[in-house]
């Protein structure tokens, strides 16, 4: 599985799956225990796929899964 999937079930696992849930690289971060540039790799690959998408607010980015990546991760238990 590649890493950013396997990044992929974790943000899902994690719970940042709307935008009212998300959270921050330093959040994630945290919850992964994956160190800061591998993350942000991830999350771009995953950007790029529509399967996270970033919010900015006040100068603050938060990512959340989106519906596509939801059911990227749902397609993989099924």
């Amino acid at each position: 599985m590649p890493d950013e999937i396997y990044f992929l079930c974790m943000l899902h696992n994690i719970g940042a799956t709307s935008p009212d849930k998300s959270l921050t690289l330093e959040e994630i971060t945290r919850w992964t225990a994956m160190e800061h540039e591998k993350a942000r790799s991830n999350i771009q690959k995953l950007i790029e796929t529509n399967y996270v998408q970033v919010n900015s607010s006040r100068g603050v980015e938060r990512y959340h899964v989106t519906a596509d990546g939801i059911r990227k991760v749902l397609s993989m238990y099924s």
